[in-house]
């Protein structure tokens, strides 16, 4: 039996341009949320005026000048992502090219390019469309640039899961090092889907909280919660084969011992009420990991902010940890981030190996007023020092995607 490893971290996210950061603001409580500048693009007309942006982006650190154009933002946030990831782990240089992957998604791809070129289209004719709006639209770009920029010449495998992407993408990964398939994987979900054109489609089927106050937009499982904000970032993990990362002297964050992957098969965005399904997902990376839930665990959960997910997800924890639920320190880290769509799930993983690293539990900010259908601990306000043993991760996606990630407290044989 193949162990698997994390060997290497990187993010950008709306609380900061690499993991450091980024952990350090959630710790402390720090919100990315805030009003959209004009320098972005205008709200005008818009019942949406906030959301989780990635603040001053220097995306020629990890560009030439005249590659950027030629790559969408999202494809920008998922290549920084890897390379803090990359270098963190020390990996190029001790990997078989062929034994080294790429699992990558991106929940919608490249969004912003498809506006702004059919605008072009629509206004100015065909000489106006960009001769890279393909490769900067599809959702696989994300992944084929990191293989071509690291050499990565095994498995290159896009997951598209909407929101329970990243979290998808890192699954499979853990089986294809398990499995033998590689000994190495970058992986984890990058999106930038924050435009004009998508907050007036997820505002208008009612799922975006209308709240335009930053501090009390995202508050997931409060009774006062009313929808997500949207987010954007990109977040990458190394994922190794035990014994390779150990015999190059490789630092690891954690173990990852289980993925769960099921579908609800009932709603294109509503999940099924009854929670059953999603909580097979949890029972099943259970088994995987060897874990019976009575173990000292920390729990990122989706958390969106919404009535229906937050009441699902609640339901599912219990159903799958029994009375120990209660035990658990849970958080949402979307309520400083907003909703990262496919690199929620991978930025939410990182979090995972860092609370067992480190012992702290991130808080859930903005909790206030306790919901009686969400009745868990949800450490509300601030961190909280736990030693914790074992940490899960869930992701609910449209189309009823679930997905479960767990680790364990990384110790040596």
């Amino acid at each position: 039996m193949r162990r698997v490893v994390v060997t290497g971290i990187g993010a950008v996210t709306p609380v900061g341009n690499d993991m450091k950061t980024t952990w350090d603001n959630l710790v402390n409580g720090v919100s990315g949320i805030d009003f959209i500048p004009e320098e972005r693009f205008s709200t005008e007309g818009l019942k949406v005026k906030i959301a989780g942006l990635v603040k001053n982006f220097e995306p020629e650190k990890y560009f030439e000048k005249k590659e950027i154009r030629k790559n969408d933002l999202y494809t920008q946030f998922a290549v920084a992502a890897a390379t803090e990831a990359v270098e963190d782990s020390g990996i190029i240089g001790n990997i078989e090219s062929e034994k080294f992957g790429v699992y990558v998604g991106s929940g919608i791809g490249g969004l912003e390019s498809f506006y702004t070129n059919s605008i072009n289209m629509e206004k100015f004719g065909a000489r106006k469309v960009s001769p890279f709006f393909i490769p900067m639209m599809i959702s696989n770009m994300a992944s084929g640039t990191i293989a071509i920029r690291f050499k990565a010449k095994g498995p290159c495998v896009p997951i598209v899961t909407a929101c329970a992407t990243g979290a998808n993408a890192i699954g499979e990964a853990f089986h294809a090092v398990k499995d033998g398939y590689c000994d190495a994987v970058i992986t984890g979900g990058a999106e930038a889907a924050v435009s004009p054109l998508a907050i007036a489609g997820f505002q208008n089927c009612k799922a975006l909280t209308t709240r335009n106050d930053p501090k009390t937009a995202s508050i997931p499982f409060d009774k006062n919660r009313d929808g997500f904000v949207m987010g954007e970032g990109g977040a990458c993990m190394i994922l190794e084969e035990y014994e390779h990362a150990k015999n190059r002297g490789a630092k690891i964050y954690a173990e990852i011992a289980g993925y769960g992957n099921t579908c609800d098969a009932h709603h294109i965005t509503a999940p099924d009420s009854t929670a059953e399904v999603p909580a097979n997902a949890i029972k099943t990376a259970m088994k995987e990991a060897g874990v019976t839930g009575e173990e000292d665990w920390y729990w990122n959960a989706h958390g969106t902010s919404t009535h229906l997910n937050d009441v699902t997800e609640t339901k599912a924890i219990k159903i799958a940890l029994g009375e120990n639920a209660y035990n658990v320190n849970i958080s949402s880290t979307k309520s400083m981030t907003g909703h990262l769509f496919g690199a929620t799930g991978a930025l939410e993983a990182i979090v995972c190996t860092m609370v067992l690293k480190n012992g702290v539990i991130p808080p859930t900010i903005g909790y206030s007023e306790k919901d009686e259908e969400c009745d868990l601990n949800y450490t509300p306000g601030k961190a909280v020092k736990r030693d914790v043993t074992v940490a899960a991760s869930t992701n609910l996606g449209f189309g009823g995607h679930n997905a479960c990630l767990i680790f364990k407290k990384y110790k040596e044989d």
